[in-house]
């Protein structure tokens, strides 16, 4: 069997961090800052850590039931009946939150770029894209995130550097922040954003060696995890964590704000909107394939590909609820923080509870496959 057969785990490092980097970081400093003020980096560092749990929590999972996804397992650990019910929560939670991050992605599109073009047709656009994306088997799935990561990551980490020059530090004074007892709320929030990593669930089962998930796993949340940081603390420098909180899309305008030195290239935001429009589709694309697998199992249907277009008004309708941007965010923060109950306390229970029934999958074997089905 050739190794090309399988996913590596320097493909699974890179599903992570492209699912991770998607439409949320242009609101990430604001939602720190408000919770924060200075404190901001901090909060960030919280959420970060909390979403390194869960990732963490699914990666120990997988590698004890190596051929096995969690929409699987979990009916062998928990039993059939209640593990279908966490497995519809799953499907349904994954494409309420494609729904919320598409419209997110209209907004700003209509807002900053396409102010005559209404949103339905930006939110319509992009899902078409996602779906087509999505009705690939996994392996090829991969190679979308594999190609685009190097035009996420480079252009992006250069834009953040280049506005340092502009920083001011004491913007970052008192390290702790001004109101520490909202610590909670922000951290719960900003872990939010990596859910669609939860993707890492459905691709160490496809992996050859799938021990090595755990490398992977750390060196997507470290590098993701550095440029969220390395954003909220670029937008908190460069602004103020007052000036932050009457911004919408900090980052957007931490691009804006940015000029290469010597006057070679003014238009950065430009650039970055790309970057950012990339970003956004490998992470909706992220979302939705773990909803659309996890429907797969629950109407036990082997055809994902009806699935992918099955949903798509569901997400399109979902997507147009919140009447404004702003109850757009309230619906996000409060989607988003419920929604750590499934993909970091479910994949804790069920650990929990394979440790003490002393529950393991079945060996990967040299011969496995990845499944087409998926």
């Amino acid at each position: 069997m050739q190794a090309s057969s399988h996913i590596t785990e320097r493909q699974v490092g890179a599903v992570v961090i492209s699912a991770i980097i998607g439409v949320g970081i242009l609101a990430l400093p604001r939602i720190a800052a408000e919770e924060a003020n200075t404190g901001a980096p901090l909060v960030t560092l919280l959420g970060i850590g909390i979403a390194f749990i869960g990732l963490l929590l699914l990666t120990l999972l997988g590698i004890r039931f190596p051929r096995e996804s969690i929409f699987e397992y979990g009916q062998r650990i928990i039993g059939r009946p209640l593990a279908y019910v966490f497995n519809t929560c799953l499907a349904v939670f994954f494409i309420l939150l494609t729904a919320l991050a598409v419209r997110e992605f209209g907004e700003v599109i209509t807002s900053a770029v396409l102010r005559r073009t209404p949103t339905e047709v930006t939110i319509i656009t992009m899902m078409i894209l996602v779906v087509m994306a999505t009705r690939q088997k996994l392996l090829k799935f991969t190679y979308f995130h594999v190609f685009y990561l190097p035009f996420i990551l480079v252009p992006g980490l250069a834009i953040v550097l280049v506005s340092l020059q502009n920083a001011e530090l004491l913007n970052l004074q008192p390290i702790i922040g001004n109101i520490p007892a909202r610590y909670g709320k922000g951290a719960l929030t900003i872990a939010a954003l990596f859910q669609p990593a939860f993707i890492v669930t459905l691709l160490i089962p496809a992996m050859q060696t799938p021990k090595k998930a755990i490398k992977s796993f750390l060196g997507g949340i470290f590098i993701s995890g550095t440029l969220y940081m390395l954003i909220v603390c670029a937008a908190v420098a460069v602004f103020g964590p007052h000036e932050i909180n009457h911004l919408m899309w900090p980052t957007l305008e931490l691009a804006r704000a940015t000029t290469i030195p010597g006057d070679t290239l003014e238009r950065l935001d430009a650039i970055f909107i790309i970057v950012w429009v990339v970003s956004v589709f490998t992470s909706l694309a992220a979302s939705y394939y773990i909803s659309i697998n996890g429907a797969q199992k629950v109407f036990g249907s082997q055809d994902h590909r009806f699935i992918s277009h099955f949903f798509l008004p569901f997400v399109f309708i979902l997507a147009m609820i919140p009447k404004s941007v702003f109850s757009l965010y309230v619906f996000v923060e409060i989607v988003g923080i419920i929604g750590l109950v499934l993909t970091i306390g479910y994949p804790f229970i069920l650990l929990i509870v394979a440790l003490l029934r002393k529950v393991r999958g079945e060996p990967h074997g040299n011969s496995s496959e990845v499944q087409e089905t998926d």
